[in-house]
C-alpha cells in the first residue's frame, strides 16, 4: 500500500497536480537550468586535437595576429609578446597563452535580475539564445523590413516568456533609433522587459560604461558589487583571418576590467576567410580565440571568458554563408573537442541560410542544433528565429524553433 501511494504521488507530481486546492494544476516543466545528457561526439582523434592546438600555437608564435588597437598591443607587449608597430602584428608565445588558459575560470556563475534565472556556464551545462545581430525582422503579415525598437521589444518579450531561451541577446538592430542613443534604448528594453542575463554591446568605452551604469542602477548594485560578479555579457568577433580590430580589442579590455563575461568568437567560414578543410578552419579559429582570451586574461587574470566557435562554410558557387551543412556540424563537433581540451565553457552557433521560414530553414536549423547538442556546447546562440545567414530574424521561426529546443530540453 505504501509503495502504491508513493507511486501515485510521483505520478501526480509529474502531472503537476499536487498541492493545495486552488493551486495551479497545469504542467510546468523546468527548462531554466539544463544539463546536457548526451556524451560529446568526436570528429577528430585525441592526437589530432592536440595537433590542431599545437598548430594554432605555432600560428600565434610565428605568424601572429594583427591587433589594430595601440593600447592592446602595449598590454600584450608588456606580457612578453613580440610587437611590430609598423605592421601592427603581435606574436604571442605559447607560454603566455598557457598562463592565460590556466587563469581563465572553468566555471562561470552569471547573475540575472532574478536569482531563479542565474546560470552556471561550464562544460556540461546547456543554454540557448535566440537569433542575434540581424538588421532586419520578418513575419508573415508585415513581411521583411528593417529592424525597429518596437520589434526589438517584442522579441525581448518573447524571449522572456520562454524558459528554454536562457539569456537575452541583440535580436535585431533598432534602426529607427539614432546610433548615438541606440544603446540606451536596447539596454532599457532588456532591463525593463526581462529579468534574464542581458547583453551589452562592445562599441566603444563610453557606450560600454553607459551600459554598465544602467545595469547597476536597475539591479541596485554598487560598483564594487558589480565588479565582483558577472551580471552581463558581450560577444567579441575577430576579423578572420588573424585580425583583432579596434572596437573588439577595446571591448575585451573594457569587459575584462569590469569582470564581465566575454564570449570570444572567431567567425571562420571555410572557403572564404578560412582554409577550405574543417581542420584548417578550426586551427585558425582556435588561434584567434586563444589570442582574444589571452588579452583578456592579461588585463585581468580570472576574467570570465567563454571560448567561442562559429565556423561553417560558404556556398562555393555563390560565396554566400551556409549553415546546417555537414561542414557546419563537423566544425561544431571539432570545436567541442578543442573546448574540452582547454576545459573552458564554450559557445556554438545555430542558424539557417534559408530566406523564409520553410522546410529548408527547419532542416538547417535542426542539424545545426543537434550539432551543438552532440558537441556539448555550453551556449548555443542563434538557436531560434535566425534566417538568411543572419540578415533577418523571424517571429514565426522563433516560435517553431522553440518547439525544437523544448524537445531537446525534455
Amino acid at each position: 500500500m505504501i509503495d502504491d501511494a508513493a507511486r501515485d504521488l510521483r505520478r501526480e507530481r509529474r502531472r503537476g497536480r499536487t498541492g493545495d486546492a486552488g493551486s495551479e494544476t497545469s504542467r510546468r516543466p523546468d527548462y531554466r537550468s539544463l544539463k546536457n545528457p548526451f556524451l560529446p561526439q568526436p570528429i577528430f582523434s585525441v592526437d589530432q586535437v592536440a595537433a590542431i592546438h599545437d598548430t594554432a600555437l605555432r600560428v600565434l608564435e610565428e605568424l601572429g595576429v594583427k591587433v589594430l588597437l595601440p593600447e592592446a598591443r602595449t598590454i600584450l607587449a608588456r606580457a612578453g609578446a613580440l610587437v611590430d608597430e609598423d605592421s601592427q602584428m603581435v606574436r604571442i608565445g605559447r607560454d603566455i597563452v598557457a598562463a592565460a588558459l590556466a587563469s581563465a575560470p572553468k566555471s562561470i556563475r552569471v547573475y540575472a535580475g532574478d536569482r531563479a534565472r542565474d546560470l552556471t556556464l561550464e562544460l556540461g551545462s546547456m543554454t540557448f539564445l535566440a537569433g542575434s545581430g540581424a538588421p532586419n525582422v520578418t513575419d508573415l503579415e508585415r513581411g521583411r523590413r528593417p529592424g525597429t525598437l518596437a520589434a526589438f521589444e517584442d522579441f525581448i518579450r518573447l524571449v522572456q516568456h520562454f524558459d528554454v531561451l536562457h539569456m537575452l541577446g541583440p535580436c535585431i538592430e533598432p534602426q529607427d533609433i539614432d546610433n548615438r542613443f541606440r544603446h540606451y534604448a536596447v539596454n532599457r528594453a532588456q532591463l525593463t522587459l526581462s529579468d534574464k542575463l542581458p547583453f551589452v554591446f562592445a562599441r566603444g568605452t563610453p557606450q560600454v560604461e553607459d551600459g554598465f551604469e544602467m545595469l547597476r542602477l536597475a539591479r541596485g548594485l554598487s560598483e564594487d558589487e558589480f565588479r565582483l560578479g558577472a551580471h552581463c555579457y558581450t560577444v567579441i568577433n575577430t576579423n578572420s583571418p588573424r585580425q583583432l580590430d579596434i572596437p573588439m580589442a577595446q571591448g575585451i579590455i573594457d569587459f575584462a576590467r569590469a569582470g564581465q563575461v566575454l564570449i570570444i568568437t572567431p567567425f571562420c567560414l571555410a572557403g572564404a576567410m578560412a582554409p577550405i578543410t574543417v581542420a584548417g578552419a578550426l586551427t585558425l579559429q582556435h588561434a584567434e580565440a586563444l589570442a582574444g582570451l589571452t588579452l583578456a586574461q592579461i588585463v585581468r587574470p580570472g576574467t570570465p571568458v567563454v571560448y567561442g566557435s562559429f565556423s561553417s562554410n560558404v556556398d562555393m558557387k555563390s560565396g554566400a554563408p551556409a549553415f546546417g551543412t555537414p561542414e557546419h556540424v563537423k566544425a561544431t563537433l571539432g570545436a567541442g573537442q578543442l573546448a574540452r581540451f582547454t576545459g573552458l565553457p564554450w559557445r556554438s552557433g545555430g542558424g539557417s541560410a534559408a530566406n523564409i521560414s520553410d522546410a529548408q530553414a527547419a532542416h538547417e536549423t535542426q542539424f545545426a542544433l543537434w550539432g551543438s547538442v552532440l558537441a556539448g556546447a555550453t551556449v548555443c546562440i542563434h538557436a531560434a528565429g535566425w534566417l538568411e545567414g543572419g540578415l533577418s530574424v523571424s517571429f514565426e521561426k522563433l516560435i517553431t524553433d522553440v518547439e525544437a529546443l523544448q524537445t531537446v530540453a525534455e
